[in-house]
């Protein structure tokens, strides 16, 4: 129960739930408890009745005495119907109750972990596959469920009614209550011992459901290459076999709640026996009615579903507690990243780094090193180097996706760890270099960091980016839906769109990162003439391999080994420096 005891906030939070479902249920086990009485009453009635009957000899007055018998009767069931409707009243409103609580933290559980997933940083995800974020989120979130209404439900359930029935059967006679009650011992032993197994089994099911999501989650993602490899059938092979090994995990449970239950059913009627054959004894002592035996036998059957329910619901808290372990694993996992101001502000754009250092704490690779420099408000910068030389990690310092490990990064002279996280982003639009697209109409994916759609403004983005007319050919064009990732559009498409929704964004640093590879040679300078006039005092970092834009930007920077190696005007630098005249020259043969 250690692991479920982090849902005990939204108990509190729904307590009126909580309180309101105990009542009704202590309320509904009162008016159940009565019926068994009444038949005692009516059973012991017919008996006297039956012996009184047989003492009259007049017909007339036999006939009377049947009919008060038979009107009595009339009355104990009208009296039966009549609690059983009101219990059932009262078990509606502790359903509508608890189980509505279970549904409303659902959804709060739901939220909050979605909201947890927004605010871990970039090595969380790397660390994580996508099934099993998705599994947490879901399936094991519905295990919880369980137990937050249905197990609860039980629970109160359960042990209200053993408090009141047993109580009863104790005022009546406590040597036929304690032989009825003798086999629960067994069933707490069998109870404690079989809850260790389903625990591990249930862990082990919800593991391997996870790798299963993800596998499936992966296939569907990677479609293309499954088909263009031919690599179908032993893609279902994998699938079928991690689906066999679910299976045979699944079927393990299902063999200990196979036995277990059976022996719940024996256990309730061994009580049974015992109540009709100590109570016989008892009755022809004289110490009860045979009404007893029959008001016993009823409340042994009242406990029959609460005791079989016990190992259910023991099962239900065991599988809820492995996935809420699952889920407090990511749920009390810290985000490295994190805002140390609250206070909101508009950057600029002017950028230092200084003796900066990082290396990924993953893989140990050192990405960056004793890296120096500044990008002033406003400079239009160009960013080359080989691939794996740390450009795309300078961007994701810079939009802090991960920290610096040594050194400082300043913009506008404020340490980027002191600026406020939705501020230091806000302030920047960026263009990566795997473009995604999310399952929604162009005119969504390219307003994603605005508020308010304003069609002119969207329209004009698209036809800097060269795009416009492209998406006017399409039949919904603007309201054209995107297949996942954008799978519907070429390579092109999806870049322009990005940059179209880059520049929509409207912010004073615009970073743009290898982001018109995909373009032809033509569309791209048409582009770059047209983000030349959209880039007005805009501070731009352009990562790019092209020679002819080069010449536009007021310095170029060439990275190597996670350091500037050289910077300054293009045309200078391949006069003056070899190494960048050397890796231009590898490129353009490249290219060519």
């Amino acid at each position: 129960m250690n692991h479920l005891k982090y849902l005990n906030k939204y108990f509190l939070k729904y307590k009126f739930h909580l309180i309101g479902g105990f009542i009704f249920i202590v309320t509904s086990n009162i008016f159940g408890v009565i019926p068994p009485r009444i038949v005692r009453y009516a059973f012991d009635l017919v008996k006297i009745s039956i012996t009184e009957f047989k003492q009259i000899s007049d017909a007339t007055a036999q006939n009377a005495h049947f009919a008060a018998i038979s009107k009595s009767l009339l009355i104990f069931g009208l009296l039966i119907l009549a609690m059983a409707l009101v219990k059932g009243l009262f078990m509606f409103l502790m359903r509508q109750t608890i189980v509505v609580m279970s549904r409303h933290i659902e959804y709060d559980l739901k939220n909050e972990i979605y909201k947890h997933y927004q605010k871990l940083d970039i090595s969380f995800y790397k660390r994580n596959n996508t099934g099993d974020l998705m599994s947490r989120a879901t399936e094991d979130v519905s295990k919880v469920r369980m137990y937050l209404g249905p197990a609860v439900l039980y629970t109160f359930n359960t042990s209200v009614m053993f408090i009141i029935v047993i109580s009863t059967m104790l005022s009546v006679n406590a040597k036929l209550t304690f032989y009825v009650l003798l086999p629960l011992p067994v069933l707490s032993f069998s109870i404690f011992f079989v809850n260790k197994i389903i625990n591990k089994r249930s862990q082990a099911i919800q593991a391997q459901l996870s790798k299963l999501t993800n596998i499936a989650q992966e296939n569907y993602n990677g479609i293309r290459v499954v088909k263009t490899y031919v690599q179908e059938p032993p893609v279902l092979k994998h699938f079928s076999q991690q689906s066999e090994n679910y299976m045979e995990q699944s079927l393990k449970l299902a063999r200990i709640q196979a036995f277990f239950f059976p022996l719940m059913v024996l256990l309730i009627g061994l009580s049974t026996i015992l109540t009709i054959y100590i109570g016989g004894i008892e009755v022809a002592k004289g110490n009860i009615t045979a009404g007893n035996i029959a008001e016993f036998v009823i409340y042994v059957n009242m406990l029959a579903w609460p005791v079989t329910s016990v190992g259910w619901v023991a099962s239900l808290i065991q599988q809820a507690a492995a996935s809420q372990q699952r889920i407090n694993e990511f749920l009390l996992t810290k985000p490295s990243i994190e805002s140390q101001s609250t206070k909101s502000v508009q950057l600029k754009g002017h950028i230092v780094f200084n003796n900066v250092h990082f290396k990924y704490e993953d893989s140990g690779i050192q990405a960056i090193c004793n890296l120096n420099l500044e990008i002033k408000q406003g400079e239009k910068v160009a960013l080359v180097g080989r691939t794996g030389c740390g450009k795309s990690t300078l961007i994701n310092l810079l939009l802090r996706m991960y920290d610096i490990d040594k050194g400082s990064l300043k913009i506008d002279n404020k340490n980027i760890k002191d600026i406020e996280l939705e501020s230091l982003r806000s302030s920047i639009a960026y263009v990566p270099q795997d473009v995604f697209l999310f399952s929604d109409t162009i005119t969504n994916n390219i307003n994603f960091s605005v508020k308010e759609i304003d069609y002119e403004e969207i329209e004009a983005s698209t036809k800097a980016a060269c795009v416009h007319s492209e998406i006017e050919k399409f039949k919904y064009k603007y309201a054209t839906m995107l297949g996942e990732r954008g799978v519907t559009l070429s390579g092109g498409q999806k870049q322009r769109i990005s940059i179209a929704r880059a520049l929509l964004k409207k912010a004073n640093i615009l970073i743009l990162d290898d982001s018109l590879s995909a373009v032809d040679a033509n569309t791209e300078k048409t582009i770059f003439n047209n983000l030349k006039t959209n880039w007005k005092n805009k501070t731009v970092i352009f990562v790019t391999h092209r020679a002819f834009a080069l010449d536009e930007f007021d310095k170029t920077i060439m990275i190597e080994n996670g350091t500037v190696v050289a910077k300054g005007e293009h045309k200078a630098l391949m006069n003056n420096n070899f190494v960048y005249a050397e890796l231009f020259k590898e490129q353009q043969y490249v290219a060519i």
